[in-house]
């Protein structure tokens, strides 16, 4: 008899504000067109850091730069027997690669208000979109050195 070991997915996600707007994607989805950080999976080999960097890179663009930990957050996806496991970064973008194609399925990155955030809800992937704005506007900043990589 095999026992099925559970795993969290492991994500990465770029908080972003410029001017008092975030950089978010709008992308396809099982349920429709939705609003997420830059975010995604953590790939094999890869820090947290560089996944976030690469990840932002791949859906927006941007050159982004992670300065701080905004957050750690565990999400049971309901409907689902899958858990995320997302580690959040603040942090800001250092260029734009304006011929860059974006990842597949990402229709667009745009920059929105925390209002205009708010006002779009029903349309986020999670409920983490807004929850890691808000505690990056609420102050939270943990320094990168509590995260340990060891290279093989």
């Amino acid at each position: 008899m095999s026992m099925r070991v559970w795993k969290p997915n492991v994500t990465v996600a770029a908080v972003v504000e410029r001017d008092g707007r975030f950089l978010v994607v709008e992308e396809e989805t099982e349920s429709g067109l939705r609003f997420n950080q830059p975010a995604g999976h953590l790939d094999q080999g890869e820090s947290l850091l560089q996944a976030a960097t690469r990840e932002a890179l791949e859906e927006t663009a941007h050159h982004f730069k992670p300065e701080f930990l905004v957050g750690i957050y565990q999400w049971p996806k309901p409907g689902s027997d899958i858990t995320y496991l997302r580690f959040t970064f603040g942090g800001s973008v250092t260029g734009l690669d304006p011929e860059r194609k974006l990842d597949s399925g990402i229709v667009r990155a745009v920059w929105l208000t925390l209002d205009e955030l708010r006002e779009t809800r029903v349309r986020h992937r999670s409920p983490l979109i807004l929850q890691c704005c808000e505690d990056y506007l609420a102050g939270r900043r943990y320094p990168l050195d509590l995260l340990r990589h060891y290279d093989v």
